[in-house]
């Protein structure tokens, strides 16, 4: 058992009969009345995003998570699979337990949170960031960079972002995974 001060980004815990992530956490002590831990969790099963305050001191049930480094094959699809790099073990996971599934290109390296008591997995981390290629984007006007603005582009993968109007289809881009936006471009 944990308290609240254990509390940290990562940190995955039962509550209400459900295994959640630590995706966020604030601790406060207001002027008056008991301290308190303000935290965002992120439930592994259903991916819903919840907010929930804990009093100060209150003991938590934390769970023995195992993190493992996988490789992306290829979807199927609404099944992912992936290769465990160390002893070439292949597993299947959901779409639903990818935070960003539209952004992994196949040969990515990931790491998989397994759950050490039943050796199930619990979510994917992505890299903070993943380099695309643009497979199709209008080309830019020229005269019109006045301000930042931006066009929607389809990367290889298929999905949809943001980018400058310079960006051709061709170049490759460095995209942020967790708010799927652009980055920077990258030179070859």
């Amino acid at each position: 058992m944990a308290t609240t001060s254990d509390i940290r980004n990562g940190l995955c815990i039962r509550h209400n009969n459900d295994i959640f992530k630590v995706i966020g956490f604030l601790h406060v002590k207001p002027g008056k009345g008991p301290a308190f831990v303000r935290t965002k969790l992120k439930s592994l099963t259903s991916g819903k995003v919840l907010d929930n305050t804990f009093p100060a001191g209150r003991k938590i049930e934390d769970i023995r998570v195992e993190t493992r480094k996988y490789q992306f094959l290829y979807p199927e699809g609404e099944t992912f699979h992936f290769m465990n790099t160390n002893d070439y073990n292949q597993i299947t996971l959901e779409k639903d337990t990818l935070d960003a599934p539209d952004l992994l290109k196949e040969g990515e390296i990931v790491t998989i949170i397994f759950n050490t008591e039943d050796d199930m997995p619990l979510s994917v981390d992505m890299p903070a960031s993943v380099i695309l290629e643009i497979k199709h984007t209008e080309p830019g006007v020229k005269g019109n960079t006045a301000t930042n603005a931006t066009k929607p582009a389809t990367v290889e993968t298929g999905a949809t972002i943001n980018v400058p109007l310079f960006i051709n289809e061709g170049d490759k881009v460095k995209v942020d995974t967790v708010k799927g936006a652009y980055l920077e471009r990258v030179k070859e």
